[in-house]
């Protein structure tokens, strides 16, 4: 007997705005509300039917601990629905879908709401564990005497904060940022400089011809300055080889090709998918954009974390028997122009194939026109817990669009995994 299908209804992101910039203010928490309350308006589902949230994040804010929980109270989701935030680095936002299909097969739920959410913005500043304890000394000291020796055994050094989002971008088994992992692919895989540029040129200009389309998947932010934002910010009109050729490399400045101009940018943003059970959805009259086909997750070396849907694509292939000749489109989401490269390059090797996949031909080639065709990351950015339901949501509305049939996604992820997943209309 086989398995009941999950089918994503509709969904809905936020705009996509730079770190720093239009969303700095509003916390992880309350970007996911947003798109939360908006999707409940317009699917009219009955938030007491929703048998689970689950949501994505990486950053998870102190203040909104559990944040699928506060986000889900806060949409109005009634407190006898049960939240769950999951962590799967930059497949977090894909992790939250596939758990539902998990639950949905163990028979603990037939509707979930789904996706992911991230303040790069308000990823916060820590203090040396040598500073929290001249701290806790200082909140403990009774007398004006204790509370004066405790004042004094501060030193300059112990205002200096330790970056969270520097650490949280830094593999801490490997000891490489996620940049420099993307270097050591550069070097590996001969991806020039000019290469890496040229990518990130296409990803602008392909998020800057979609704009119309890209407006069906967003729903306007209202900011507490007064503003509405309605689009992404990252894309750049004046964007030229010329402008990216003069940008130096960030992280190895001597002898390095990756550039804050190739890379995925640091954002703010949030997704939410309604998807539930076949059976349900014809049960409430409801169409479904698609339904997902299959799923897997892999690992490889965390120093080249960049090449994990590589891993992926190949075990999916294994588990499903579809291969990227089936794609109509395919999806790499772009943390480097240089990751995706070596992917690309990966896919179709016969001696990575051989050496690193067990297997005795390659993964395939993916046609430019299929793959990212609306622009990724770099134009877009990359708020890491939200990424990955940002790409279902994509994949499935330009399939509609195209009246095609399946898209394959996929995503690198820090730590040394990778993941993939079929999607296909109904």
């Amino acid at each position: 007997m086989s398995s009941p299908r999950l089918v994503v209804v509709d969904g809905v992101r936020t705009p996509f705005c730079k770190m720093g910039s239009d969303f700095a203010r509003m916390g992880a928490d309350e970007l996911g509300r947003i798109v939360v309350n908006t999707l409940l308006t317009r699917t009219g589902i009955d938030p007491g039917m929703i048998d689970e949230v689950i949501f994505g994040c990486v950053a998870q804010p102190a203040e909104a601990a559990n944040v699928a929980r506060v986000i889900a109270l806060r949409a109005g989701i009634p407190a006898s629905v049960p939240a769950i935030t999951v962590h799967r680095n930059c497949a977090s936002g894909m992790e939250s879908f596939t758990q539902a299909y998990e639950k949905m097969v163990a028979g603990r739920g037939s509707i979930f709401l789904v996706g992911g959410t991230e303040s790069m913005s308000q990823v916060p500043l820590f203090y040396k564990m040598s500073a929290a304890e001249k701290f806790s000394k200082l909140a403990r000291a009774k007398s004006v005497l204790q509370k004066v020796k405790a004042m004094a055994a501060f030193r300059p050094s112990d205002f200096q904060p330790r970056i969270g989002l520097q650490l949280g971008l830094t593999d801490p088994v490997c000891g490489m940022n996620m940049g420099d992992t993307a270097e050591v692919l550069a070097r590996e895989h001969g991806i020039e400089r000019g290469l890496q540029d040229a990518f990130a040129l296409e990803s602008h200009a392909r998020a800057l011809a979609a704009r119309e389309r890209l407006a069906e998947e967003i729903c306007p932010v209202y900011t507490a300055k007064g503003t509405t934002i309605t689009e992404d910010n990252g894309p750049r009109k004046d964007q030229t080889m010329e402008v990216l050729g003069k940008l130096r490399p960030v992280f190895d400045r001597k002898n390095g090709t990756v550039t804050a101009g190739n890379s995925s940018q640091i954002t703010d943003g949030a997704v939410a998918l309604l998807v539930m059970t076949e059976e349900k959805a014809s049960e409430l009259g409801m169409t479904p954009l698609g339904f997902l086909r299959g799923y897997a997750y892999a690992g490889c070396d965390p120093s080249r974390m960049g090449l994990g849907p590589v891993y992926a694509m190949a075990k999916l292939e294994d588990k499903t028997g579809l291969t990227l000749d089936d794609a109509d489109l395919v999806e790499i989401n772009e943390a480097f122009a240089a990751q995706v490269l070596a992917v690309l390059k990966c896919l179709r090797s016969d001696e990575f194939a051989q050496k690193h996949l067990g297997r005795n031909r390659p993964v395939g080639k993916i046609a430019k026109e299929r793959l990212n065709v609306n622009g990724g990351s770099i134009a877009l950015g990359h708020p890491v817990g939200a990424t990955g339901a940002r790409l279902i949501l994509a994949s499935l509305k330009e399939l509609k669009r195209r009246q095609a049939q399946r898209a394959l996604v996929s995503l690198c992820v820090g730590g040394g995994q990778g993941a993939a997943i079929w999607l296909e209309r109904m």
